[in-house]
């Protein structure tokens, strides 16, 4: 199981500090919840451990960069390393027609994920590949060689790090905003997890988005930790079935984007199936010289 995050409890004070303002923070409204039932703590004080906070209508641009500026004050106040301060992390949650407050829904189980520290990012991917890509043998059409070109059924094999040319949290922030701004996330509210790092939300808020492609949150945690450190991704915003990275060192050029492209396909293989067509032309529409990797399971 999970092993719990740091300081935890630091949500808890939000029920008799709802501005957060113990913690260096000055958020708007907003509601604790407290598990997979969703119930509010500042509505039953009921004495559970909160699961995350979110606020309770949308926040504009500027407001994730607001509290993550805050948190990591609070941080270094303390003497502490980015995160380990208070414990929490900010994102965006967003909402879509039908799935509003998706948060409440019983849809979060943290208890149901393993721990990411017992996964290696190499293997959870190389299994992820043989169970997405076609298998002639099992008549799964002709044009499966072209949907994994220029790679075949073996693991191609993880891509090449590159040294970021920003601030990867700048550019998180700033992507924060834009998608913002664009309408991509049009009505985003702020969301504070209890995770030392971004990566790590996902499974520490029991997140099952993509359930339909694997259940333990755990692997894919696993794989946004390795691409924080191989290109300075970033978790910028979830949805009930989607994720949103920034990501401040992508590769410039096809070659250099083919084998994050697999990687893609074998993490989230419905941005493939269902989006470019083939892992080719994935690379070339959303991998290339892309800052934002977002990611969609049906």
């Amino acid at each position: 199981m999970t092993k719990p995050p740091k300081n935890r409890n630091a949500l808890s004070s939000l029920a008799e500090d709802p501005h957060g303002r113990a913690l260096g923070l000055d958020l708007p409204p907003g509601t604790l919840v407290d598990g997979p039932a969703g119930r509010s703590l500042l509505r039953s004080r009921a004495r559970r451990e909160p699961l995350l906070w979110v606020s309770d209508e949308p926040v504009g641009a500027g407001a994730l960069a607001a509290c993550r500026t805050r948190l990591a004050l609070a941080d270094s106040g303390s003497g502490h390393g980015s995160g380990s301060g208070s414990g929490l992390h900010a994102v965006l949650f967003h909402e879509r027609r039908g799935l509003e407050s998706w948060w409440t829904r019983e849809e979060l189980r943290p208890a149901s994920m393993s721990d990411p520290d017992d996964h290696h990012v190499e293997p959870v991917l190389r299994e992820f590949w043989a169970g997405v890509v076609p298998d002639p043998e099992e008549g799964e059409g002709p044009d499966g060689a072209g949907l994994i070109a220029p790679f075949g059924r073996d693991w191609p094999g993880l891509a090449e790090r590159r040294v970021p040319q920003e601030d990867p949290e700048e550019a998180a922030l700033a992507l924060a905003d834009e998608l913002i701004r664009d309408g991509v996330l049009p009505a985003p509210r702020l969301a504070l997890i209890p995770a030392g790092r971004g990566a790590d939300v996902p499974t520490a808020m029991g997140w099952q988005g993509a359930v339909n492609h694997e259940n333990d949150t755990a692997l894919l945690t696993t794989v946004l930790r390795s691409w924080e450190e191989r290109f300075g991704a970033r978790v910028v915003a979830l949805g009930f079935d989607e994720v949103h990275l920034s990501v401040a060192a992508p590769p410039p050029t096809t070659v250099t984007a083919l084998p994050v492209a697999a990687e893609h396909f074998a993490f989230c293989p419905d941005n493939v199936w269902q989006g470019s067509g083939s892992v080719r032309a994935y690379a070339d529409e959303a991998v290339t010289g892309v800052g934002h990797w977002a990611f969609w399971w049906d």
